[in-house]
């Protein structure tokens, strides 16, 4: 299997307000960026969606090194919670539904295709590449080719 550096990051103007991802695939000398913006959504959403897109973008199983500052996106993975919540009908607890089920959902199949370890970086920190992954979201919604967040709802 192909190992290759992932890093992700997502942006909202307004939270929720318009936002974007940015994601920044490395392998063996190549590097290949990704940005999407949308309409209406919320931040951790975009932070999600970077990792999922940047994921599917891969033609193959890959053993993935994923570096992102969103402690909701890495914890929820590393520390088991969104397959406690999937397991617990995605209640976060007696009383709350978890959030973002639709992308949880879709990262979840994608992590079994591909062996990813989540790494946390700490954000505007001058890592090179998260501060690039910022840079595409942020350009990913000020471009002005907004789409719709199919999946978000207030």
């Amino acid at each position: 299997m192909k190992t290759l550096d992932i890093y992700t990051d997502g942006a909202c103007s307004g939270n929720p307000g318009q936002g974007g991802y940015g994601a920044v695939l490395l392998y063996n000398g190549t590097r290949k960026e990704l940005r999407e913006g949308f309409e209406l959504t919320t931040n951790n959403r975009m932070e999600a969606l970077a990792v999922i897109r940047a994921l599917e973008a891969l033609k193959e199983p890959c053993i993935v090194n994923l570096y992102s500052d969103s402690k909701y996106v890495v914890d929820a993975i590393e520390k088991g919670w969104v397959k406690k919540w999937k397991s617990n009908g995605w209640k976060r607890n007696s009383k709350e539904m978890a959030s973002n089920i639709d992308l949880w959902e879709r990262m979840l199949i994608l992590l079994e295709k591909h062996k990813v370890k989540f790494i946390w970086v700490k954000g505007h920190a001058d890592n090179i590449e998260n501060e690039k992954c910022d840079e595409l979201a942020r350009l990913a919604i000020t471009e002005g080719f907004l789409k719709k967040d199919e999946g978000y709802c207030r």
